[in-house]
């Protein structure tokens, strides 16, 4: 296939451009700072690289990075405090260029705990996630969503971005990331969290997105993986 990978050297982005090289895709990179795709930064062999800030992308670039693609996937999200915004102002970008040159299939990153905050066109969504247990509606979630009020802010509107486009979509929604090796051990569920799930690697996220363009039936759903 060919993959454009957006936010490709963030935590979950180079795990996706590592294995989608593995298997043999073929890639196209979106990043900010192409030198820290390789530790010497010298360009990586088998990747086309699109050099570009999600925070305030160049449209032309975009466009020329998504065109052709089988699929986007997105790992984009903040970082630091200071990219709070970038995941709905980055995905409201790449949609417009996916838009705008007819790429259809889209795979984002979100968060577990998106389907319970509030955003100006859902102002009252439910109170807890039905796939979730006593102690994460209690006491876990409550306590992340205080933590990272702005960053889950963010991906709930860049959640909207997304589920209001006209592409073929697909939300993951983990819960707390590890740095832990792949294990292609997980549990997945479509519209809901997972019972007793509060962790799972990076490398089983990216797992899970770059196998999901060849699951039709995942189109237009959100899907949680957890351990």
């Amino acid at each position: 296939m060919k993959i454009t990978v957006i936010a490709a050297t963030g935590g979950i982005g180079r795990l996706l451009l590592d294995q989608a090289l593995a298997a043999g895709h073929e890639i196209t990179a979106v990043v900010r700072n192409p030198a820290r795709l390789t530790a010497d930064g010298r360009p990586l062999d088998g990747v086309r690289v699109v050099t570009t800030d999600l925070a305030d992308a160049d449209p032309a670039r975009l466009e020329a990075a998504v065109d052709g693609a089988d699929a986007v996937l997105s790992g984009l999200g903040a970082r630091t405090a200071a990219d709070h915004g970038v995941a709905r102002r980055g995905t409201d970008a790449v949609i417009r260029a996916m838009q705008a040159t007819g790429a259809r299939r889209l795979v984002v990153v979100s968060a577990a705990p998106i389907g319970t905050v509030p955003t100006p066109d859902r102002p009252a969504p439910p109170r807890h996630d039905p796939g979730d247990g006593f102690v994460m509606r209690h006491v876990l979630n409550p306590l992340v969503k205080a933590a990272l009020r702005a960053h889950y802010a963010d991906l709930a509107l860049m959640e909207e971005e997304v589920l209001g486009s006209a592409l073929d979509w697909t939300v993951v929604r983990p819960p707390r990331l590890t740095d832990r090796p792949l294990t292609g051990r997980y549990r997945t569920a479509e519209g809901r969290n997972i019972r007793g799930g509060r962790t799972v690697p990076r490398a089983d996220v990216a797992h899970l997105m770059l196998h999901l363009p060849e699951q039709p039936r995942s189109i237009r759903k959100i899907v949680s993986i957890a351990t």
